[in-house]
């Protein structure tokens, strides 16, 4: 499967970083953009560096650069994952307005009836924010907000970030075990 991943300018760049390694772990194949913000958060937030997390994506795209293949809605993808989402992002998306590779590319996912995983993490959330979630959702995308869960007793901040990706995971129906499933 070929799957499109953002990793955007809020705090929570690990969830992006931990489904590139899982996306490229269960063998599939991954385009990737990061913003300008984000490389700024990976570097304030984990250990990781761009130039390592770039090399986990069999192509990289500025996110600039409206003329990338995933700008097309004839690019094949099997999904997309903007994790985690800005409200900035987010409001570009539910509003159809397409100034970045992301929110081009995440348009396109929906015109053309593609999975579009939207991992927002903000909060609290404002009427804005609420009401840009709703017309994300109505026009098809997938809002999966970065809350984990703890009915698997998570002991560090690893499970915890696994859950959200496993959660995404399942949105996109690859099979994992990220995370103790409720019984």
């Amino acid at each position: 499967m070929k799957y499109f991943v953002s990793i955007g300018g809020a705090s929570g760049s690990i969830y992006g970083i931990r489904l590139l390694q899982e996306l490229n772990k269960a063998g599939h194949e991954v385009h990737l953009v990061i913003s300008e913000a984000a490389k700024k958060i990976i570097n304030h937030e984990t250990r990781y560096t761009y130039n390592a997390i770039k090399k986990k994506a069999a192509v990289v795209y500025d996110n600039d650069d409206l003329y990338a293949d995933p700008a097309s809605g004839s690019f094949p993808l099997d999904g997309m994952i903007v994790i985690p989402c800005s409200m900035k992002t987010l409001s570009a998306i539910a509003n159809g307005y397409g100034d970045s590779l992301t929110s081009r590319a995440a348009s396109c996912c929906l015109k053309e009836g593609r999975k579009l995983v939207l991992v927002v993490r903000e909060t609290p959330l404002d009427v804005p924010g609420i009401r840009n979630m709703l017309a994300a959702k109505e026009s098809g995308a997938i809002i999966l907000p970065a809350m984990p869960a703890f009915y698997h007793q998570p002991k560090n901040i690893e499970e915890l970030v696994d859950f959200i990706v496993g959660k995404v995971f399942d949105q996109l129906g690859i099979q994992h075990s990220l995370f103790k499933r409720w019984k």
